[in-house]
């Protein structure tokens, strides 16, 4: 039985854990095209401008959490 749960591995991380410096800089640029994408109102933007500029502020906060956990964790060695 011990075998088994040694085999599984379930991972806690969340999705954007792995991306590190480069992926944290994209994802903060990403995060600014969707607010221009919002901004000019091109195809796709949801009726609630809100909501849309909600979404790129979660995507760029995220790239910065990430930007700085990479930040700090290079600091620390």
């Amino acid at each position: 039985m011990k075998h088994e749960e040694a085999e599984r591995s379930y991972d806690d991380a969340p999705w954007w854990a792995g991306f590190g410096p480069v992926g944290a800089v994209g994802l903060i640029v990403l995060g600014a095209v969707v607010a221009v994408w919002v901004f000019f109102r091109l195809p796709g933007t949801p009726e609630n401008l809100a909501g849309g500029y909600y979404g790129a502020a979660k995507i760029i906060a995220i790239g910065l959490v990430v930007a700085g956990g990479a930040l700090w964790g290079r600091s620390r060695r």
